[in-house]
């Protein structure tokens, strides 16, 4: 089967994604930089969504909470730019930006709390074994927007103190699967109350690392690797993502200092409605200070060990962590079965993306 080109998981304008048999049906409307499944039409009113809505947010957490044994704690919307607390993505976003008139400081709008919430385990005294989540809200002014992405960001991140004996890949496997039965324990939970809802998410998880992909597709590029994998695996972890294959390439972008790319990966569940891997949590170990000097190195960014959050783990302050971040609307569009991202979350959107949603019967909130 030939699988075709995808950007980002949306199909490519001019593309011809193969749905398998029902092919035919679920051809789809294929404009830009968004694709609309052929006859979609949302399971869910626009407020039956929102209702929905907080019911899952509330509903996951709980269960979050409980699996990992994480406490809410309050996050930041901004930090100082000389902190280095902000997560730097693949090195070339840029955040926003904005003077504080009455510290003299400037802000930055943070892109994730990958950084901070390691920095918060410390700065809040928590024990080995228990951790905290937050509410994130961030803004990515350079992301791609598509059926996926936004600028506006939503996710739960959370982070828990761990030992050095627990730095493990067998570790990081038991966590990905309490998460899973996290996210399918909400997903029968709100397939209760909306007997219309049909996904069905998987507690079998398979486990699969960036090379091994590699090696089975060499000739496919590292989304249409994942899209041929998932389609078969549906519920898969994505491990060691951020350095090099043997290809010289890398699988995806990953900041050098948040975590281990040698333990790391990706929770992907397979999206029928869209026929893509589809990806909700990105997590991993947290560097220690081997792993850091060496990540900053082959980054080219040995520079950030002046900054405060890498002052302070070098010198071993910093206590060692494993933790990840779970996008909310994310899960809620996958479990809503919705087509866009735009159907759960309020951002910004071009034109022409505005207009396809529009004739295609899309209530962009």
């Amino acid at each position: 089967m030939k699988v075709e080109t995808f950007k980002q998981g949306i199909v490519h304008c001019g593309t011809t994604p193969d749905f398998g048999k029902n092919a035919e049906e679920r051809k789809g409307k294929k404009m830009s930089k968004t694709y609309i499944p052929q006859r979609y039409k949302s399971a869910l009113s626009l407020y039956e969504t929102q209702t929905a809505i907080g019911m899952i947010k509330r509903n996951f957490e709980d269960r979050l909470g409980a699996a990992l044994n994480l406490k809410r704690v309050s996050a930041p919307l901004f930090v100082e730019p000389s902190t280095g607390l902000n997560d730097d993505l693949n090195g070339t976003e840029r955040a926003v930006m904005f003077d504080i008139k009455d510290s003299g400081t400037d802000g930055a709008i943070v892109h994730s709390l990958a950084k901070w919430k390691r920095y918060a385990l410390y700065k809040y005294g928590f024990p080995i074994g228990e951790g905290l989540y937050t509410d994130m809200n961030a803004v990515r002014r350079d992301e791609e927007m598509d059926n996926l992405h936004s600028i506006y960001v939503d996710q739960w991140d959370w982070e828990k103190v761990i030992t050095a004996e627990q730095r493990t890949i067998e570790f990081i496997k038991s966590v990905v699967k309490a998460e899973v039965k996290a996210m399918c324990e909400t997903n029968a939970y709100i397939n209760g109350l909306y007997p219309q809802l049909k996904v069905k998410l998987s507690e079998d998880v398979t486990f699969v690392t960036t090379q091994e992909l590699e090696d089975i597709y060499p000739e496919l590029s590292p989304k249409e690797r994942e899209n041929a994998f998932v389609k078969t695996h549906k519920t898969t972890f994505i491990m060691k993502i951020g350095g090099l294959l043997k290809s010289g390439v890398k699988h995806d972008g990953r900041a050098p200092d948040y975590d281990d790319w040698t333990l790391n990966g990706d929770i992907v569940f397979w999206n029928d409605l869209l026929g893509i891997a589809y990806e909700v949590s990105s997590m991993g170990i947290s560097v220690d200070k081997a792993s850091l000097e060496s990540q900053l190195a082959e980054a080219g960014a040995e520079d950030r060990k002046k900054m405060m959050f890498h002052s302070l783990l070098l010198d071993g302050t910093l206590p060692l962590s494993i933790g990840g971040g779970i996008g909310q609307s994310r899960f809620c569009m996958l479990l809503l079965e919705k087509a866009h991202i735009g159907e759960v979350q309020v951002s910004v959107w071009d034109s022409e993306t505005k207009q396809i949603c529009s004739e295609a019967g899309i209530e962009l909130l």
